[in-house]
């Protein structure tokens, strides 16, 4: 498979973390040789040394010109949500999608997408701060406010600044697999796997589990015994909390309910089984907490857009 060509657009006074992350998340990925699955095309308006917002200058080696063989177009922010993109990025945007570019708007980068006119009557997000703003402009956008990233197969958006890793990991683990993903972030000590549903702003920061916290230890344990029919009652008697305030506290730190964090869990972990093991999927399904092979396989299909089988037949890891 050859390399997945992504052009990455820069501007003047971009924030230089915006850029750095696709960046790192993109060039790390590696397919079954050990090959780079992604070639990154940093593109600019006119190509050339640029100013960031942090005191130094980066070159941008590509023009607009560029995007043209691009297959996935990346804008990774924006510098002011009142500065319009100007035409040539407009028609460069417009040109790309016509011809079945993946288009992404990374936090502010929905500004962008959004003046091409490509989300309207679509679902979209982007950094909460700046979603008033969004919501004044485009008020033709179906905007999610509380979601890490929506994807609509050919535009994906994702709220800001760390939310932009998570939708780069789910990119890749689109079309490399979950394997390739969690690779990548292993090497960037990142979650591996944050749904695009999950709150965008949590209130709370995940908790210290250096003290012993039982809250903690319950999630832990939680991941390591997903075969069992888990219920809440059994993880907030196991927390040592009232069911009330396990589940306040679970929505604080992770931003889901305990339902669908375990379904996500489960999820992954049958991902997990069906790169690395040829087990049949009844018996996946029984391993990773399913009540029936029925039963992954509709959340599946339902998460992935796909069936075991055929995610199985695409994305299964074999020792060369």
């Amino acid at each position: 498979m050859s390399p997945l060509k992504v052009g990455i657009v820069v501007f003047n006074n971009i924030i230089p973390f915006h850029l750095s992350v696709p960046c790192a998340v993109f060039e790390k990925a590696l397919n079954g040789k050990g090959e780079p699955a992604y070639q990154l095309l940093i593109c600019a308006t006119e190509p050339g040394p640029l100013k960031t917002n942090a005191g130094f200058s980066i070159i941008a080696e590509y023009g607009l010109a560029a995007l043209a063989q691009a297959d996935m177009v990346i804008v990774p922010s924006w510098s002011d949500p009142e500065v319009l993109p100007p035409t040539p990025l407009i028609d460069a945007l417009l040109s790309a999608h016509a011809r079945g570019a993946t288009l992404v708007g990374l936090c502010m980068g929905a500004f962008v997408l959004a003046a091409a006119g490509l989300l309207n009557g679509r679902p979209a997000t982007t950094h909460w701060r700046w979603m008033s703003d969004f919501l004044q402009r485009y008020p033709q956008v179906s905007v999610d406010k509380n979601v890490l990233y929506v994807d609509n197969d050919d535009i994906v958006t994702s709220a800001g600044t760390a939310a932009s890793i998570d939708c780069c990991l789910h990119l890749i683990r689109k079309r490399c697999g979950a394997e390739t993903a969690n690779a990548v972030a292993r090497q960037l000590v990142v979650p591996p796997h944050r749904q695009g549903g999950q709150a965008q702003f949590i209130e709370q920061p995940v908790y210290n589990t250096a003290g012993g916290d039982r809250f903690m230890q319950t999630l832990n344990w939680a991941t390591e015994h997903l075969q069992q029919p888990l219920t809440l009652d059994q993880l907030a008697e196991r927390a040592c909390m009232s069911r009330r305030s396990f589940t306040r506290r679970f929505q604080q730190t992770t931003g889901t309910s305990v339902m669908q964090w375990l379904l996500n869990q489960r999820l992954a972990m049958a991902q997990r089984f069906l790169e690395k093991t040829d087990q049949p999927v009844e018996r996946i399904a029984q391993a990773a907490g399913f009540a029936t092979a029925l039963s992954m396989r509709r959340h599946f299909q339902r998460q992935f857009k796909t069936s075991p089988s055929l995610y199985r037949k695409e994305f299964r890891v074999t020792d060369h």
